[in-house]
């Protein structure tokens, strides 16, 4: 079970990952040692699961998203299938989702010119594939790989 003081160092993390150690343990109350514990703890046991950096897409010329529904055919290992796409870099996100046997991908590209050549050349050349449907995102209102933890429960 999760206390109060890691559910707190959590959400902080969660807001800014690049926080100074001391400036979290001043927030919670604690020595930073303690917090510095308590975050590798957090590491070890798998509820911090990395870190990364949020680049602007915008700036990279990959301000394209889409969503790709994958149809494939019923033979086809759906693991299998989703290895390959996420060989691809423009893929961020795959799921498999309930319904017709499919994946639903997050891609993000330049224009839909090269988004057009990616879904033809690389996604429904895949063997297995049987059709692609693209939705393209028109503007994007929130973006973010936080989730809710105010009345999450880890599992352990």
């Amino acid at each position: 079970m999760i206390d109060e003081i890691s559910l707190k160092i959590l959400k902080i993390l969660q807001k800014k990952a690049r926080i100074p150690n001391v400036e979290v343990a001043r927030q919670v109350g604690m020595a930073p040692s303690a917090v510095l514990e308590r975050i590798r703890k957090l590491e070890k046991t798998g509820l911090i699961d990395g870190y990364e950096v949020r680049l602007n897409p915008e700036r990279f010329g990959k301000g394209q998203v889409a969503f790709i529904q994958v149809h494939m055919d019923g033979r086809t290992q759906t693991k299998k299938l989703a290895g390959q796409l996420a060989l691809l870099a423009q893929v961020q996100e795959i799921h498999f989702v309930a319904g017709d046997d499919s994946l639903l991908l997050k891609v993000r590209e330049t224009d839909t010119r090269t988004l057009g050549r990616l879904v033809r050349e690389e996604i429904a050349a895949l063997k297995g594939v049987v059709s692609t449907r693209t939705t393209i995102v028109m503007e994007t209102f929130k973006e973010s790989a936080r989730i809710p933890i105010d009345d999450a429960v880890p599992i352990e």
